[in-house]
């Protein structure tokens, strides 16, 4: 139990140049990657950012990991993030690691099986409406559960506008 307490001049040295140096290492990738690294776009985005904290904590606090190998497994991670990022363009590609959109409810009309396929309770998309202002059922044109795991409502004061289709393009419906 006092070991938990005890630490040394040389050890918070350590920490503290090592957490200088994977700092140095998180801007530097992260200027080079661009800002899509540390974005929610995609389950493999948001797995990449678990994965640098990670490793940004381990080189920090582990003595058995060196400032050189965590700034290498970072390096690792951001090329296969580009990497990734660059294969998107083909469909398949997309399709392997991207989630897709699901539509949860298509104007006032809630769709109970997509809900269920999505694990997403009643209770969570009410509170999601009253989170997006919604008053009224007939204010929603659409509520999307998107690839990142958050709920899009789009919905409108005015019942005359039509959503664009354009809006709901890979968005799966049942």
């Amino acid at each position: 139990m006092n070991k938990w307490l005890q630490t040394s001049p040389e050890s918070l040295i350590n920490i503290v140049l090592c957490a200088i140096g994977i700092y140095l290492a998180v801007i530097l990738c992260t200027r080079i990657a661009g800002k899509r690294s540390f974005s929610k776009m995609s389950s493999f985005d948001f797995a990449i950012t678990v994965a640098i904290g990670s490793m940004v904590a381990s080189t920090i606090l582990s003595s058995s990991v060196s400032l050189v190998d965590g700034a290498v497994g970072l390096i690792a991670v951001y090329v296969l993030q580009m990497g990734a990022a660059s294969l998107r363009g083909f469909q398949l590609f997309q399709k392997t690691i991207d989630n897709t959109p699901l539509l949860l409810m298509d104007g006032q009309e809630i769709l109970e099986e997509n809900l269920k396929k999505a694990k997403v309770t009643k209770a969570d998309l009410h509170s999601k409406l009253r989170e997006a202002n919604v008053i009224k059922f007939s204010q929603i044109k659409a509520v999307v559960f998107e690839a990142t795991g958050d709920i899009s409502v789009l919905h409108t004061t005015d019942e005359d506008i039509v959503l664009e289709s354009e809006l709901l393009k890979g968005v799966q419906r049942k």
